[in-house]
């Protein structure tokens, strides 16, 4: 009696090759994704290592100054809504997300 060949799938997450029995249902044997070396030396690994510093300490930045003017952007908002229910009290307030339920 011929042994079933067993199916071969590519994994779509992590490129794996899967090797499936189709009688089983189950996966027999895998291959793991050779990835390939992301730097060809070590000065090319050093100038982005240096690059990369770069870049994070510029989103640091624009993180704090954003966290700075938060604050002033809600109090903002705030204004605006009240200055928009007091001009007219008699308007239903806006409809949340849980009114819907």
């Amino acid at each position: 009696m011929a042994k079933p060949a067993l199916i071969t799938v590519t994994c779509p997450c992590c490129q794996a090759e899967l090797h499936i029995d189709p009688q089983t249902q189950a996966v027999i044997r895998h291959v793991e994704h050779v990835k390939p070396p992301t730097f060809g030396d070590i000065e090319a690994a050093v100038q982005q290592f240096k690059g990369e510093a770069g870049r994070r300490e510029e989103a640091f930045r624009k993180s704090v100054a954003s966290h700075k003017s938060h604050q002033d952007v809600l109090s903002k908002k705030f204004d605006e809504m009240l200055r928009l229910a007091k001009e007219d009290p008699d308007a239903p307030p806006p409809i949340r997300d849980i009114d819907f339920d």
